[in-house]
């Protein structure tokens, strides 16, 4: 990437362009509890930049602790997690954070805040000491990033007066005003009505960085995702294609169910469907 960009250049872009996607690298890194507890086994996979990757799977598989071993919540255990070949454990949590971003289920409890407040935290990695002042990069960023998520208009609403979906895209115009290159989702979708998790997919899929995001809508990730890992009881089954992992036998071992891949009329589009 350049060094330096040309201003107009700089001020057109989009939060985020698409050659600064990140290339993450997940090498035998498992999590155990302070008490021993194995959570996640050894998983590895390797994720190019740009790509989205659909992590699914039964309740307590380890969906959510392998996002927070991406997100440098948890340390791995064991192995390692890198972007763009460097271990994020080897970077300081504030240069971390400039590059991976998290949205996580858990939404903020302080209702007191301004959707622009909110948004605006996500600049905080970016400044310089503990009460640095918003330049007009940052707030140039907000402003994209509201835009994005169609936020204009509950700039000055508290978080408390908006709908579920609402507030879910908040949350993610957060993450994007932290300009990442590496964004993770875990169920960005739960509790969105349809039409809700449909504008969801369609940012995911639009958005010009790498993603990870956990799923239950086997469907919803065959569409949305480049890649799919299947985890159960916190193994992996398998990555790739969902294509290639999305089989039959495959999906059936995974929820201990009987799935069939089935098409639908008129469109012909592949369906999973279950049966206990």
């Amino acid at each position: 990437m350049r060094d330096v960009l040309d201003p107009q250049v700089e001020a057109d872009v989009l939060v985020s362009p698409p050659d600064i996607a990140a290339h993450l690298t997940v090498e035998n890194a498992s999590w155990q509890t302070p008490r021993g507890k194995a959570i996640l086994s050894p998983i590895t996979f390797d994720l190019a930049a740009g790509r989205v990757l659909g992590v699914v799977g039964p309740n307590g598989a380890g969906k959510s602790t392998l996002l927070r071993l991406l997100y440098r919540f948890h340390r791995p255990s064991t192995g390692c997690v890198a972007v763009d070949g460097i271990s994020i454990w080897k970077r300081d949590a504030r240069d971390v954070a400039r590059s991976v971003a998290a949205v996580l289920q858990e939404q903020p409890t302080d209702f007191a805040l301004t959707v622009r407040e909110i948004v605006a935290l996500g600049r905080t990695p970016h400044r310089k000491g503990f009460g640095g002042t918003s330049g007009a990069h940052d707030v140039e960023v907000i402003e994209q990033a509201l835009d994005r998520l169609d936020l204009l208009e509950f700039v000055d609403r508290h978080l408390g007066t908006l709908s579920g979906g609402e507030r879910q895209r908040v949350m993610v115009a957060r993450a994007l005003a932290q300009e990442p290159r590496l964004l993770i989702l875990d169920e960005p979708t739960n509790h969105l009505d349809i039409r809700n998790q449909l504008e969801v997919l369609a940012l995911i899929r639009d958005l010009p960085l790498t993603i990870v995001t956990s799923l239950h809508d086997l469907n919803m990730a065959a569409e949305v995702c480049d890649d799919v890992l299947l985890l159960r009881g916190g193994r992996s089954l398998g990555f790739g294609p969902p294509k290639a992992v999305f089989t039959e036998a495959m999906i059936s071992d995974a929820f201990s169910i009987r799935a069939r891949q089935e098409r639908l009329s008129p469109s012909d589009a592949k369906h999973l469907t279950f049966h206990l």
